[in-house]
């Protein structure tokens, strides 16, 4: 058997053992992997998606988080990276896949874009 008792802005839990266990009541507690199972189960405002729910998804192309990550509009990036804006709009639009080239272009993007931006414009001086 557990009592409570709230104090001070803690709260104090008294345990059968005789042990006492002190918490702030402003700090939030840890919830367990059940718990928080069991509370998004029970949200009636936003309950889990269903597998099916799940598999209708569409995920985000990468190209487009990666467009976000460098704050640029899809005409910004297609012009410093020299892609095709259409191109860019279907990779993002999911209308078609960057193939195996543009996939390594796009992760040499990701990992230096000012580098590739900078090389680009070098070699068109």
């Amino acid at each position: 058997m557990t009592k409570t008792r709230k104090t001070d802005r803690k709260v104090i839990h008294f345990r059968s053992d005789a042990r006492k266990q002190e918490r702030s009541a402003l700090a939030p507690r840890e919830m367990t992997d059940a718990e928080v199972e069991e509370a998004a189960r029970s949200d009636p405002d936003n309950p889990p998606l269903t597998e099916s729910q799940l598999a209708k998804m569409h995920r985000v192309p990468r190209v487009k988080k990666l467009r976000w990550a460098l704050h640029l509009t899809q005409e910004e990036f297609a012009a410093r990276y020299h892609i095709p804006l259409g191109t860019l709009r279907d990779w993002e639009q999911g209308r078609s896949e960057p193939d195996q080239p543009a996939r390594a272009y796009l992760k040499v993007i990701a990992r230096d874009p000012d580098a590739v931006a900078r090389a680009l414009r070098n070699a068109a001086e």
